[in-house]
């Protein structure tokens, strides 16, 4: 566990930094403050309550907003610069949220916990509950550990970076080998967030200290293998990002991977998921290499022209469930992607393909996912 505490501590040390430095670009100097400027901004502040109160200081500003997955809330002025909002309560979860200020989004300068991404925008927020969530530290179980990794795609031509979570017993049992889950996240994030933000590594944690899931390996990697941020709707170019995606996977990660740890090399002993984009990517990976994935499932995904992208899957019913474990698809019902998560629903039941639909409760949310890995992970590498 220690590697991954110390990586964690000198990330959010720079995300702090930066956000000190970067808070003048909103602030004027106050004469009436004194020479060392106004006094600190607490925000957010987290009441007893659970109710949230946001602050930001921007005196030139002429509206300022807050919103996150909790929704969004016009802030007011109190006539010196500094704008403020309490919303909630909130549920007790980990949230992710930012600023606009006059139009532009930007994180929360007074908060050094920030969401990795390609190009920060969210802060993170974390509102306790009386007792641990599956997503919390508990220091009643044991932990495994992250271990970041930079390797060369020779697919792409360029290094790319991966982070793996091998469960608690792993450095103990030097003989043991381990069923691995890939696991992707979504449009603009990287390959920390699902840690950062997603907390993959506490959920398997909690899961596997109550017998509930397998000790496994997590593999996280960087979802934007041709370029940084897809281009919104541009269909060729996100279709060009999954295809060089597969190619790396398939070519540089899994060998790298199974060269590195100590993998069971089965298809029944490998998985692949992921959100949103990610979603779209294990989807599309998982059934088109079924000779290397038995477990498949796709959260919130980003499911485009299905029938034509796997034609080969839904072509022979048959051929497909003897080779799948699961394949489960998962989307919250006030999600913006529900409607061709239900028409995929929809296609694999008319060919008889088996696989199982979740409809929860719900948008395109961090605190929907995290329930579903919850969920998700009971389910592998079970007989």
């Amino acid at each position: 566990m220690k590697p991954f505490l110390l990586v964690i501590a000198v990330t959010g040390s720079i995300a702090a930094s930066d956000g000190l430095w970067a808070q003048p670009s909103f602030s004027a100097t106050n004469t009436s403050f004194g020479r060392f400027g106004p006094p600190p901004i607490i925000s957010p502040e987290v009441h007893a309550d659970r109710t949230v109160t946001f602050r930001v200081r921007a005196p030139k500003a002429g509206e300022v907003r807050v919103s996150g997955e909790f929704g969004d809330k016009v802030m007011t002025n109190d006539g010196t610069g500094l704008w403020s909002v309490t919303v909630g309560p909130l549920e007790p979860d980990l949230y992710g949220y930012g600023f606009s200020v006059d139009g532009f989004r930007t994180l929360d300068p007074a908060n050094s916990s920030v969401k990795p991404m390609r190009s920060p925008t969210t802060s993170m927020l974390d509102v306790p509950d009386d007792q641990p969530l599956m997503h919390d530290f508990r220091a009643d179980v044991a932990h495994g550990t992250v271990r970041l990794h930079t390797y060369p795609s020779r697919a792409l031509g360029k290094l790319r970076r991966l982070q793996v979570y091998t469960p608690p017993d792993y450095d103990r049992k030097s003989r043991t080998r381990y069923p691995v889950l890939y696991l992707l996240h979504g449009s603009g994030d990287n390959e920390a967030t699902w840690t950062a933000l997603g907390r993959a590594h506490w959920i398997a944690d909690n899961l596997i200290a109550r017998h509930l899931a397998k000790p496994l390996i997590i593999v996280m990697t960087d979802g934007h293998a041709a370029f940084a941020n897809p281009p919104p709707g541009s269909g060729d170019e996100r279709t060009r990002n999954r295809q060089a995606f597969q190619r790396d996977l398939i070519e540089d990660v899994m060998p790298f991977v199974e060269a590195s740890y100590r993998t069971r090399t089965d298809r029944e002993s490998r998985a692949i998921i992921g959100l949103s984009m990610g979603g779209g990517q294990s989807l599309s990976v998982g059934l088109k290499h079924l000779d290397r994935f038995a477990w498949v499932g796709g959260m919130s995904s980003g499911v485009r022209d299905p029938e034509q992208m796997f034609a080969g899957v839904l072509g022979d019913a048959q051929a497909t469930n003897q080779k799948l474990k699961l394949l489960w698809i998962a989307c919250g019902q006030d999600d913006f992607l529900l409607k061709p998560n239900r028409q995929f629903d929809e296609l694999l039941t008319a060919r008889g393909i088996r696989h199982e639909f979740r409809l929860s409760e719900g948008g395109h949310s961090w605190p929907v996912w995290r329930r579903y890995l919850a969920e998700f992970l009971p389910r592998l590498f079970t007989k």
